[in-house]
C-alpha cells in the first residue's frame, strides 16, 4: 500500500499509513489505532515541536500584525490588545492540530522510533 504524502495527510489530521483514517479522537487527544486500517498510533508522540513552530510562526504574524496597526492607524493601546491577543489566541488554537498530525506523519515516514511498527518498518 503506497503511503500518502505526509504534509497532505497531516494538513488533513489523517492517518499516515492509510489517508483515510482520523488521527485524533478529541481536540488533541491521539487515537490508539486508525479506524480505518489498524495502525497503532498510541506509539506517535509529536511532543512540543508543533507548539515550537506553531509560537514562531503565530509570534511573527502577531508581531507584525501589531506594529502594523501601530504604525498605520496609531489605535489606542486597550483597543490594539483587544484585538491582537484573542487573534493569536485563534490562530494557535486552529494550527495545533494540522501541526500536530504533521509531525504524527512525518515520524511515520521517516520511520522514527516512536512511529514505527514492532518489526522496525513502517510497511
Amino acid at each position: 500500500m503506497p503511503t500518502p504524502n505526509p504534509f497532505i495527510s497531516g494538513l488533513r489530521c489523517k492517518c499516515p499509513r492509510c489517508g483515510i483514517g482520523s488521527v485524533f479522537s478529541g481536540f488533541l487527544t491521539i487515537r490508539p489505532t486508525c479506524a480505518h486500517c489498524g495502525f497503532d498510533l498510541a506509539k506517535s508522540d509529536p511532543g512540543d515541536g508543533p507548539v515550537v513552530f506553531i509560537l514562531l510562526i503565530v509570534g511573527s504574524i502577531g508581531c507584525f500584525g501589531l506594529l502594523f496597526t501601530e504604525m498605520t492607524f496609531h489605535p489606542p493601546a486597550w483597543m490594539e490588545l483587544a484585538f491582537w491577543l484573542p487573534m493569536m489566541a485563534v490562530l494557535s488554537l486552529a494550527a495545533l492540530r494540522p501541526f500536530k498530525a504533521t509531525m504524527i506523519a512525518l515520524q511515520f515516514t521517516n520511520a522514527a522510533s516512536q512511529a514505527s511498527n514492532d518489526d522496525g518498518r513502517n510497511d
